[in-house]
């Protein structure tokens, strides 16, 4: 009879690459950003299985409730290179918050997706900080969320970032409106910058010109390169909404993001319509000259892929169109008269007058 071996010390989750106690650390460090997000409706405490939200506390009678998702991209990428965090949360609430607002909906709660090889609370605690900073610009509460560490996943130091938003509209509000038709104006909302789309070209065209994200920017005095092209999306939500509220006259909204005009715009129009752009009325923030000349980029590849200067387009009825600018304008929109709506029997649905100001 042989003897049996001896026991030998179990592995742990750490020794598999699991902190456990990191991930404890990380809803400690955030739970004040969180709770800074309350509003009726929710009181933005987390730790428990699930979030809730009070639709009759936030005031509505007959809402039709809105969902949206989405990620951030590879801009996450130069975050992580550029070694800045604390805006990329930013970005993730407005691609999914613009979303809603362009069904007349108001956001009501957020809740996000942070997936990483290694936790690192500090960074991961900097990212969350401008989650909730986009959620109390938004008007949102951000009720919950998941941390998953995956080691062999995620190569050392990567993230990746997803967010979920619900909103709400009364019955009767939703957009787009089914009167749209041939005649209506069509008016844009200035972008930030690049917003959060395209970035795979944008960080090929950083490459093919020799600059480090904590180089200068040519385009941006004052800025490097990484801070500049990590400019947090836009967030249209209070702007857009009080606009809807007030005038009563927005037919239709379309949040520019990838496919640019050519294929956010169709998308709320009915059948039969398009629309022309006079690409010569676009304010063209300078990273576009830069993107555009490095990369020597086509006029039609960067009205494809990139917002081009407008990250939001507004359709409204010719004599609605100076009421509802101004009520833009004066919730802080930058404004400008794009086109038209106009027949399309078929494609292309987006024409294109005059030239991008390269």
């Amino acid at each position: 009879m042989t003897d049996k071996p001896k026991a030998t010390n179990g592995l742990t989750y750490a020794e598999a690459g699991v902190d456990i106690d990191a991930g404890n650390r990380l809803v400690d460090m955030i739970k004040p950003m969180v709770r800074a997000t309350a509003r009726p409706g929710a009181d933005a405490e987390i730790g428990g299985f699930g979030g809730l939200f009070d639709l009759k506390a936030a005031g509505f009678k007959d809402p039709v409730l809105v969902a949206a998702n989405d990620g951030v991209g590879t801009k996450i990428k130069i975050a992580i290179e550029a070694g800045r965090h604390d805006t990329i949360g930013i970005d993730l609430v407005a691609m999914c918050v613009n979303d809603l607002v362009v069904q007349g909906a108001e956001p009501l709660f957020f809740l996000d997706y942070f997936a990483t090889g290694k936790l690192a609370p500090a960074a991961a605690a900097e990212v969350v900080k401008g989650i909730a900073a986009g959620c109390r610009e938004a008007g949102c509460a951000l009720i919950g969320g998941e941390t998953a560490e995956m080691p062999g996943l995620y190569a050392s130091g990567d993230y990746d970032l997803a967010g979920f938003a619900v909103g709400a509209a009364e019955r009767g509000t939703l957009l787009p409106r089914p009167d749209v038709t041939s005649g209506d104006i069509v008016l844009g909302l200035g972008s930030s910058g690049v917003h959060s789309n395209g970035y795979s070209l944008v960080r090929k065209i950083a490459a093919v010109s020799g600059l480090g994200w904590d180089a200068s920017a040519p385009f941006a005095p004052g800025r490097t390169l990484g801070e500049a092209l990590l400019t947090p999306t836009r967030i249209y939500v209070k702007s857009v909404l009080a606009a809807h509220r007030s005038t009563g006259a927005i037919k239709a909204l379309a949040h520019i993001t990838g496919g640019g005009f050519v294929d956010n715009i169709p998308r709320v129009l009915p059948d039969g319509f398009g629309v022309a752009v006079d690409l010569a009325a676009v304010p063209m923030p300078p990273v576009f000259g830069w993107l555009a000349k490095t990369g020597g980029l086509v006029q039609s590849e960067m009205v494809r892929t990139f917002n081009c200067g407008i990250g939001m387009v507004v359709v409204t009825a010719p004599a609605e169109a100076e009421r509802v600018a101004a009520a833009l304008t004066a919730a802080g929109e930058t404004v400008v008269r794009l086109g038209e709506v106009v027949p399309a029997a078929a494609e292309p649905r987006v024409t294109f007058a005059g030239a991008l100001s390269l």
